[in-house]
């Protein structure tokens, strides 16, 4: 079913980074095919934080988790204000639900009613098809395809924006050589490597290859407990870039030569602005969460046991990054320097 010129179309998708990320085509496929469409986005502040600015989101509309059942009385009034033609609930929770319930579209869509959990089917009018486990990326992107709209080319139109250039010029001469940006811990330690392990990498990096490490990420605890670990054991002192801020990190992946990520935002923002990057995947499927159509020669699979042939699964496997050695990191840099390093 198609669109009309100029509908006025609402994104529900309020959890991470990443998948703020992957929300970013949908909506590039549907200014492509409509450049009149006025799209506006409910999103949480640390995404929104990475998107603002960006040319095919017109709104933004705040949803704070961390104010409770105020952050519902927070929103109503602002979709109250506002009435759309299509509503498309990217997100299977019970918040994503309410949310969408509080507009006025006549057209509410979200998933088929075995993939949105949470009883969040109950508050759409209509479903995409059912559709077996597959990468995140596709999922959303079926909405496009459910609304007549072609979603290729999948683009992320991330920048950095023209306003950023000369903050990355500058960042990139401070660090005064060639770089590989490195994302050390996430917000889940059960996804983290070993610091040990991220300092002897770091030595390979400028002794093989004449790559300065640049840590990325926040500022967390954990995050500033692995620097301190990595920074004690390495010879080869890595640049902190910690807390940087989204949309300077896009800028500091965009410079790096390579981008090292666990299973976390840096990763899909690196595929994003199309740089290298070895994946280390060890608590979800690589085919659901890893890096989108690119490097995956790259990736580091120890979710998967040797030889293991199954479905795409949606499962998590708990325990398993310290499977990953130092020898399969380099091997995937190793395979970085033969096909992908630039020049």
């Amino acid at each position: 079913m198609t669109i009309p010129s100029g509908s006025r179309i609402g994104i529900v998708m309020m959890s991470a980074v990443g998948d703020a990320v992957h929300v970013l085509p949908v909506i590039n496929a549907l200014k492509r095919h409509d450049p009149a469409a006025h799209i506006t986005w409910v999103l949480q502040p640390l995404p929104a934080s990475l998107v603002r600015g960006h040319r095919s989101v017109d709104e933004i509309l705040p949803f704070d988790p961390a104010r409770g059942w105020r952050a519902f009385t927070d929103i109503a009034p602002l979709l109250r204000q506002r009435s759309f033609d299509i509503i498309l609930d990217l997100q299977v929770a019970m918040k994503a639900g309410l949310v969408t319930a509080l507009t006025r579209a006549p057209r509410k869509i979200g998933f088929d009613r075995a993939r949105a959990r949470d009883l969040n089917w109950l508050f759409t009018t209509e479903r995409i098809a059912p559709h077996p486990p597959q990468h995140v990326q596709e999922q959303y992107l079926e909405f496009v395809r459910h609304l007549g709209v072609d979603p290729e080319p999948v683009e992320w139109k991330l920048g950095p924006f023209a306003d950023e250039h000369a903050w990355q010029r500058e960042f990139v001469a401070d660090v005064g050589t060639p770089y590989a940006a490195i994302n050390i811990a996430t917000s889940n330690p059960d996804r983290d490597w070993i610091p040990a392990r991220w300092a002897i990498v770091i030595d390979a990096l400028m002794d093989r290859y004449g790559l300065r490490a640049v840590l990325v990420g926040a500022r967390s605890g954990r995050e500033l407990a692995a620097r301190d670990a990595i920074a004690a054991a390495t010879r080869a002192t890595p640049v902190d870039a910690l807390g940087s801020g989204f949309r300077k990190l896009v800028g500091i992946l965009h410079g790096a030569e390579l981008v090292l990520a666990l299973d976390s935002a840096p990763l899909h923002l690196a595929v994003a602005v199309d740089r290298p990057v070895v994946s280390l995947m060890a608590n979800a499927d690589p085919r659901r969460t890893g890096p989108f159509r690119r490097y995956h020669d790259l990736i580091i699979d120890a979710y998967h046991d040797p030889g293991e042939r199954a479905p795409v699964s949606m499962q998590r496997r708990w325990g398993r990054v310290p499977r990953i050695t130092v020898d399969d990191v380099l091997d995937r840099v190793e395979r970085w320097a033969a096909h992908h390093r630039r020049g």
